[in-house]
């Protein structure tokens, strides 16, 4: 064999042989630990609504009287002593007692200026102007909002009625009467507004009964308590009692105060006050809410008759609860005489005549009456939880 033959077999031998060699692998990367299985989360459960929170037991203790003129120097000087504080001076104590207290001011608080208003028969028409100083004994008299909307009110034009909420401002009083004058404040915690309506021009209409109602709804959307004022209805002696229907005046178109009364609490009114016929006339407890047709006059220094219920000068004390629903009332029977002004009545001759006139125009007016003057609602309103601490 020729040693080109043997190193041909060894060459051929070697790559046998590695060819049959086992091939060398990178190792396998040892398995890892499967994690263990993460829980979904559960379904989120549903957060009940929180339970009403109990009602606050706090009341609202209001006092309300007629038309006011302390007064007038126009067209001659026919002014009181001390600035009209001793016609109120007997009743201020019960004024004062209120945590509010309201009143109708007829004319206007202003120094000099010319009437707007013509009289054609004096013996029906007068035009009353006060000093403005005399706001000042309105407040110490415990007054704190007063309606401008009355036929008295713009005797001395919008000049006039302009420099009444001027004075009133000045000595811390609130009002309403001209379109779009609302009083709005807070006060116990609870916000408060009071608008008043009437049947003459440049006032919250009376007599557009949707737009009152729509008025009523937007400030109790943003108030606790709305409390609605309105002039309305006929006028005397013999104005007394409701007739159920529209009334007129000298021609005026007066309202039909019940329908309004009542359209205001629906609408969302804790309390209607009404004024204008200067005699007194039935109150009602309306759905729980209390509405007093006619307060009468209260403290009228001359021009206005005080004869026979002409002078009786009621003051209605009402007890309102949170929800402005009437708790309980009473009838605080005054009179005027002159020259003094306001005393006491022991007759009650105001709350007797209220007390009838309710009977027999409203049929009891959904109220219970004591022989002191007081009164609450047939239908006491739900008790109140006391507030959490």
């Amino acid at each position: 064999m020729t040693n080109r033959y043997l190193g041909f077999i060894l060459l051929a031998g070697a790559a046998l042989l590695a060819a049959c060699a086992p091939v060398a692998r990178a190792p396998a990367p040892a398995p890892q630990p499967v994690p263990p299985a993460v829980p979904a989360p559960p379904a989120p459960v549903p957060t009940p609504a929180p339970a009403p929170g109990p009602r606050a037991c706090a009341t609202l203790d209001i006092a309300a009287v007629g038309d006011i003129m302390l007064g007038s120097d126009f067209p001659e000087d026919v002014l009181p002593p001390d600035d009209g504080r001793g016609l109120l001076a007997a009743v201020a104590p019960e004024l004062r007692a209120a945590d509010l207290t309201f009143g109708n001011l007829e004319g206007v608080l202003m120094d000099g200026g010319e009437p707007v208003k013509k009289c054609q028969d004096p013996k029906v028409c007068y035009l009353f102007r006060s000093p403005a100083r005399y706001a000042r004994t309105l407040a110490e008299a415990g007054f704190d909002v007063m309606s401008l909307a009355n036929n008295h009110a713009r005797d001395f034009g919008e000049a006039g009625r302009s420099a009444s909420m001027a004075a009133l401002d000045a000595a811390g009083i609130r009002h309403s009467g001209r379109i779009g004058d609302i009083a709005s404040w807070e006060q116990g915690g609870r916000r408060i507004a009071l608008v008043a309506f009437s049947f003459t021009s440049g006032s919250h209409p009376l007599n557009d009964l949707a737009g009152a109602r729509a008025l009523v709804g937007e400030l109790k959307a943003g108030h606790d308590l709305v409390i609605v004022s309105f002039h309305g209805g006929a006028e005397g002696g013999d104005a007394t009692q409701l007739p159920f229907t529209t009334e007129r005046f000298f021609g005026e178109d007066r309202g039909d105060v019940v329908v309004f009364g009542r359209a205001m609490v629906d609408a969302g009114a804790a309390l209607v006050l009404g004024h204008g016929p200067h005699v007194p006339r039935a109150i009602e407890a309306w759905n729980g809410h209390l509405i007093a047709y006619s307060l009468g006059n209260f403290a009228t220094y001359f021009g206005i008759s005080i004869a026979g219920p002409k002078g009786y000068a009621p003051i209605l004390r009402a007890t309102l609860d949170g929800e402005g629903r009437l708790v309980s009332g009473r009838i605080v029977s005054a009179i005027q005489q002159r020259p003094d002004g306001l005393r006491p009545d022991p007759g009650q001759q105001a709350g007797r005549l209220i007390r009838s006139l309710t009977e027999t125009d409203l049929r009891g007016g959904g109220l219970l009456f004591d022989a002191d003057g007081g009164f609450r609602p047939a239908t006491p309103p739900p008790a109140c939880a006391a507030a959490a601490p």
